[in-house]
């Protein structure tokens, strides 16, 4: 009978409901301030993360909408409606030429320039000259502009007259255009920035095709 007793009896280490908790648990309930530790440790991980999000995003803004670049100023294309050219001899010409411009503008906010004149000459000496009135170039866009004026070798030098004859008699007369467009980029309605679009291009007037090609802005 005291053999029955002993082996029916409860264990004195096990609890009157039959669970038993591990070591981590009681660990856990033994020690909270660990839990406050972790939980702050998890919290500033989470602000350390968010902070470096945050300075990557201010970078990134920085280098690209915040950077402002001066708008481009070039000749698109040109064609002429009445074309006189002398010859080798007779060295001249009087041209009435239709050219598009662009005005190209890469930054997140728009361009808006005064106006400004569009010098066209032969070999250092004007022989044409059209104006472009104030305008706004939308962000990231190109402003396309068309205008005609009169090329006319009238005011050219004895020295430049020589030089004309021959470019004549080779079939190609070479011009170059320039102008300066100043004006303000608008960035986000708060931030006003001074630029200004600079036209330095070089072309060809080919007698054969009447036409100009070989336009290079830079």
């Amino acid at each position: 009978m005291a053999a029955e007793k002993e082996a029916t009896s409860p264990s004195p280490s096990v609890p009157a409901n039959g669970y038993i908790r591990s070591d981590q648990e009681s660990a856990v309930t033994a020690d909270p301030a660990e839990l406050k530790r972790k939980k702050r440790m998890r919290c500033l991980f989470y602000v350390t993360v968010f902070a470096v999000f945050q300075v990557i995003v201010i970078t990134v803004f920085a280098l690209t909408v915040m950077k402002i670049k001066s708008p481009k100023f070039r000749v698109r294309s040109a064609s002429f409606s009445d074309f006189e050219v002398g010859n080798g001899t007779n060295p001249s010409f009087n041209l009435d030429m239709g050219v598009k411009f662009g005005v190209k503008n890469t930054n997140f906010g728009h361009f808006k320039y005064e106006d400004g004149i569009v010098e066209f000459e032969y070999r250092g000496t004007r022989i044409g000259q059209v104006n472009v009135y104030e305008a706004r170039a939308r962000a990231r866009s190109t402003r396309k502009v068309a205008d005609s004026l009169e090329l006319t070798s009238n005011g050219l030098s004895a020295k430049s007259q020589s030089q004309l004859a021959s470019d004549i008699s080779s079939g190609i007369i070479p011009i170059t255009s320039a102008s300066k467009l100043d004006g303000k980029i608008h960035l986000m309605k708060v931030i006003k920035k001074k630029k200004s679009a600079h036209m330095n291009c070089t072309m060809e007037i080919v007698l054969a095709t009447q036409s100009v090609q070989n336009i290079v802005c830079k």
